[in-house]
């Protein structure tokens, strides 16, 4: 499926260890957004997210304030072109 929008998100602070991957993942298919989510060895967490343009847009939002338990302190997300795909995978980092 090639969605409307697509989205590149980098996401820093308490994101690894607190389920944040797990959590996007849910969220994201909740939205009926596809893409993935992975940890980085820096200790941030990507993502590239496609799908309805309000769909990424609710997602990213959401990612904002992240699960329980996660401090996010800055949220970068770029354009990409939509990627092709049927559903929402976590990624190992």
């Amino acid at each position: 499926m090639i969605g409307d929008a697509g989205r590149h998100v980098w996401i820093t602070g308490r994101v690894q260890g607190v389920f944040f991957r797990g959590w996007t993942a849910w969220q994201a298919r909740d939205l009926g957004v596809v893409g993935w989510v992975r940890n980085c060895p820096d200790g941030s967490v990507e993502a590239r997210l496609s799908g309805d343009m309000q769909a990424v847009a609710a997602l990213i939002e959401r990612m904002r304030r992240g699960p329980a338990g996660a401090h996010v302190t800055r949220l970068e997300a770029s354009e990409i072109a939509p990627e092709a795909s049927e559903r929402f995978t976590i990624l190992r980092g």
